[in-house]
């Protein structure tokens, strides 16, 4: 027999479909990490791989993370046997003359997010883990904890982990400075952008980090606070606002968009529906937000996301160093934990007692002028056409946010070698060399506009070569127009949606002028050459870059750019195999009238909201 790398993940078998079996899977997902506790409680250390903080930290964050969901279980009545466990490594890892000490925060600091996870904790359930402990203990982690907040956290959702902490101080009876909490909350309220979206800072990115980290800690204050109710009001305002919006993000079967930093934390994605129910904000029938809840979880259940002794691992579809954070350590993912806050909940509370009801995918486009998308959906998988975002602090920062297409079905790679041009990936991208070696891509938006369904970018690869590049929902294809402006010779290379790439060869290709198609027992991945005669191929990318299957053939442009003006027309699709896919391949669509899209813009185009930073490093 060989080893099944899925029967390692704790979800796997789990139907997911009741309370009991959302208990369940909290359950088995936190088992495997009690062989990894320090013997004083207060570390986890899981692997020797390291993040950029140190070891400390990185421990308190296999301590603390777990925490998320396993509060919300003991707050709904849960039977949890290991509370005192969590009660000796509070008291070791906050006591000064313990070898397990967590170490001071003594300026911003990777344990001012941690530590929110133990506020929420001290908050909702004082009798588990502050109140048995002996009065050095209560005083040490009270000290702890205060210390830590006096301290700036940095200026995105960070802000919160304040809050949460000053929600258990509260609960618990310690004194501290209220002001500073007031402080952060109207800071928070800065980053609010209207119609339920926020940025998560002063930056260039709108994320995941909105649903999983802005909406949830605020839905959560929202349902904790005492005495604030303008602003409860407010959160709960603008939670049923981007509930409309963000349920786009999410196809049928429950898989989410992957765009973006900090995917490693995986269904903290679906943590957003969690949350309304935790602050009983019917955003949508209860029906659906159970649909949209339970499905995701189901979504990930058949992934192999963990390693051989069932933790889980860095990485998104299955274990990948390559798309992971500086900031991830072994224990980050078990902010996935998030996902389970709705355990909090009375078997009878509406969420619990309401009918999964499916969704119907839109046949519609729909823009997003904040983030900067169309979203389009086809079987099984959402698009999102993306123009106006960047991100040039993280690892693979250009591929996690300035590729022009991402989905829920098919990921998107990540580049490995920047010195190996014709071995790129580039799916969903438009890379250019002028030395066969090296290449460029979009990284950043001089212009991000959105008019009706159209996106319109200005980006140059170069100071000295500018692209204009026009996106198009077209049915079951996108279409892309770009007007490259050069000094020089360069080679392009288009990239469609990477499939999985099936062993033994068993795979098809088209590779012809104009033309490259990928077509597997699963899928089928195409992209079309709509003006010109670029050379297409079925690129057999490394291994291990795509988010979501290790393997994949990516469908390919590729030609030479000639010094002037170059106009290309590009169209891209990817379907499940099946009939509809075979006939999709025989009718991609018309090349649109570029002129008339100029006008479109000129008549009315609006600038997109994540590019009104200047963001600069």
């Amino acid at each position: 027999m060989t080893y099944d790398p899925l029967s390692a993940n704790p979800l796997a078998g789990n139907p997911l479909k009741s309370r009991a079996d959302v208990e369940t899977g909290l359950n088995d997902l936190f088992a495997p990490l009690l062989p990894y506790f320090s013997e004083g409680g207060a570390r986890v250390r899981l692997d020797a791989a390291a993040a950029h903080f140190d070891r400390a930290a990185a421990d308190l964050e296999g301590f603390a993370r777990p925490l998320w969901g396993l509060t919300p279980l003991a707050a709904g009545g849960g039977k949890f046997e290991h509370w005192e466990l969590y009660r000796r490594g509070l008291a070791n890892g906050t006591d000064p003359e313990h070898p397990e000490y967590w170490g001071a925060v003594n300026s911003t600091d990777q344990r001012m997010v941690e530590l929110a996870a133990i506020g929420f904790t001290m908050r909702m359930v004082p009798q588990l883990v502050w109140e048995p402990l002996p009065q050095k203990a209560k005083d040490n982690l009270a000290a702890y904890l205060k210390h830590a907040r006096q301290f700036d956290y940095a200026d995105n959702n960070w802000k919160f982990f304040r809050i949460l902490v000053d929600l258990g101080l509260e609960e618990c009876g310690v004194e501290f400075d209220r002001s500073l909490t007031d402080k952060y909350l109207e800071e928070l309220d800065g980053f609010y952008l209207g119609e339920g979206w926020y940025r998560d800072g002063n930056v260039r990115r709108i994320d995941h980090y909105i649903p999983f980290a802005m909406h949830f800690y605020g839905l959560i204050y929202a349902k904790l606070a005492r005495g604030d109710e303008a602003r409860v009001a407010r959160y709960k305002e603008r939670a049923v606002l981007f509930a409309q919006d963000i349920r786009s993000w999410f196809d049928e079967d429950g898989g989410v968009l992957a765009f973006g930093r900090s995917l490693t934390y995986r269904f903290a994605c679906g943590g957003f529906w969690g949350a309304l129910a935790f602050a009983d904000v019917e955003a949508l029938p209860w029906g659906e937000i159970k649909g949209q809840f339970m499905r995701h979880l189901r979504w990930w259940a058949d992934k192999p996301i963990a390693n051989r002794d069932s933790v889980l691992s860095i990485g998104y579809g299955y274990p990948n160093l390559f798309m992971s954070e500086s900031y991830n350590s072994a224990g980050s993912p078990y902010w996935a934990l998030k996902a389970f806050l709705p355990l909090a909940l009375a078997a009878d509370h509406p969420f619990w007692t309401a009918a999964e009801v499916p969704v119907e995918p839109s046949k519609k486009p729909l823009p997003l002028k904040h983030p900067g998308m169309v979203m389009m959906h086809t079987r099984g998988n959402v698009v999102a056409l993306s123009s106006g975002q960047q991100n040039w602090q993280m690892r693979a920062g250009a591929e996690k946010y300035a590729k022009f297409v991402y989905s829920s079905r098919y990921g998107f790679s990540v580049e490995v070698d920047e010195r190996a041009y014709h071995m790129g990936a580039f799916d969903g991208a438009l890379a250019f060399s002028d030395d066969g070696r090296h290449y460029r891509v979009r990284e950043a938006n001089e212009v991000a506009q959105i008019a009706e369904n159209t996106l319109f970018a200005r980006w140059k690869p170069w100071s000295d070569v500018t692209v204009e590049t026009w996106l198009i929902p077209a049915n079951l294809w996108h279409i892309r127009v770009h007007r490259i402006t050069t000094p020089r010779v360069l080679h392009a290379t288009e990239g469609g949606f990477a499939i999985a790439r099936a062993d033994l060869n068993a795979d098809r290709t088209i590779e012809e002028a104009g033309r490259g198609a990928a077509i597997s027992p699963t899928d089928v991945s195409a992209i079309v050459d709509l003006a010109g005669q670029r050379d297409g191929r079925a690129h057999k990318a490394y291994p291990n870059t795509n988010l979501i299957v290790a393997k994949t053939l990516v469908p390919q442009l590729r030609g030479e750019i000639p010094v002037g003006t170059t106009v290309l027309m590009t169209a891209a699709m990817a379907l499940p195999a099946g009939a509809e896919a075979d006939a999709a391949l025989t009718r991609p669509p018309h090349a649109p009238d570029l002129a008339a899209l100029e006008a479109l813009f000129a008549r009315e185009g609006i600038d997109v909201s994540a590019i009104l930073v200047a963001e600069r490093f």
